[in-house]
């Protein structure tokens, strides 16, 4: 999987040859884009894209105090949780600080946590320090799996000419365990992008064949600059960005993933009951730039001379065709502020998340 200091995924030779250009991400050499990143994002939006995601890691809880593990460790009641369901999550400090956000498979024997890949060794080791008294295995498989995605309004019809599984019958948030070109896949309705679609985990052999066979039948290959204008646009956060060690997943405006109400108490509960009830000491809001110009990731946001926050991030919008951004700031921020480009206040305004919304048939 690596050579030298950078690692690689199973589909790097397949990105070389589509002459995709890399770079270092997270410790891996992997594609920023292909054919260009406004053609690749409208592709999603339009047709389908494929992206690698391989560099994601897969975490395996087993044993008999498997679940009791997974709700002390994220926000989420995973009791609620059915087999075959996936549920976004924050994994915090108990300082209500972010460690990562998460997504968490219910599994018939074991639950799966995919992380980020720039956290995967960090959030390894919360996971076995904070549940050393449990009678649990807790394992990276990561090296295991391989992750693609395939999204965008046609990704679900150029998916059903590879595999046996019904894929009508599996809804948003759900996964089953099927096949794709005959190689067996975890077949998962989710992604990154806000449109439709399936991530597909398979074995790091059988990734390049399955890569090979979408893209022949249609699929765009889509690199991370494309993935980061989809995100945005779809009001995702993106860990580093609108998450760290300093922001909690309520000031972020991730509360939807934290249950303060279960009874299993996870990491950091305490604390995001006494920010809630004491009142947020920031908050994600969205918004378009007015004036000329592209906020960009730290930039000042500023408000009758006052600098009351900062840009997470920020892009023109292929969709939109707007500045758009976000931005955490302070919570006396309403609608109308400056962010400061290039040392120059240029007027932004707030608006509502997400910025673009698919149309659900």
């Amino acid at each position: 999987m690596a050579t030298g200091a950078l690692r690689r995924t199973p589909l790097y030779e397949e990105h070389k040859t589509s002459g995709a250009r890399i770079v270092d991400f997270a410790g891996w050499e992997m594609p920023v884009q292909y054919e260009g990143i406004k053609a690749e994002h409208e592709a999603v939006r339009t047709a389908v894209g494929l992206f690698d995601v391989s560099h994601m890691g897969e975490v395996f809880f087993r044993g008999p105090q498997a679940e009791e593990a997974v709700q002390r460790l994220v926000t989420r009641d995973v009791g609620r949780l059915s087999v075959g369901q996936a549920g976004y999550a924050a994994v915090c400090y108990e300082s209500g600080g972010t460690v990562d956000d998460v997504l968490v498979y219910r599994r018939p024997d074991d639950f799966l946590i995919v992380v980020n890949a720039s956290n995967r060794e960090k959030d390894l080791e919360h996971f076995r320090e904070n549940t050393k008294d449990l009678d649990i295995e807790v394992t990276d498989e990561s090296d295991d799996w391989a992750l693609l995605a395939l999204q965008g309004p046609e990704a679900v019809e150029l998916l059903e000419g590879f595999t046996e599984t019904d894929l009508s019958s599996i809804k948003y948030y759900r996964f089953v365990e099927g096949e794709v070109g005959g190689m067996a896949a975890i077949l998962s309705r989710t992604g990154y992008t806000g449109e439709d679609g399936f991530e597909v985990f398979v074995r790091p052999d059988d990734a390049p064949r399955v890569w090979r066979a979408l893209v022949g039948a249609g699929a765009a290959p889509v690199g991370l600059g494309a993935r980061d204008t989809l995100r945005l646009e779809a009001g995702m956060c993106l860990y580093g960005n609108e998450l760290d060690a300093k922001t909690t997943p309520l000031e972020a405006g991730i509360g939807f993933a934290v249950h303060l109400d279960k009874k299993e108490e996870f990491l950091g509960q305490e604390a995001l009951r006494r920010e809630r009830e004491a009142g947020l000491r920031k908050k994600l809001v969205g918004f378009e730039v007015e004036g000329r110009g592209i906020a960009r990731h730290d930039y000042p946001v500023v408000l009758n001379g006052e600098t009351v926050g900062r840009v997470t991030s920020g892009t023109q919008s292929p969709t939109l065709g707007e500045a758009i951004g976000l931005a955490l700031v302070t919570p006396e921020v309403e609608d109308e502020f400056e962010v400061v480009i290039r040392n120059r206040p240029v007027a932004a305004r707030a608006v509502p998340l997400p910025f673009y919304k698919r149309e659900k048939k």
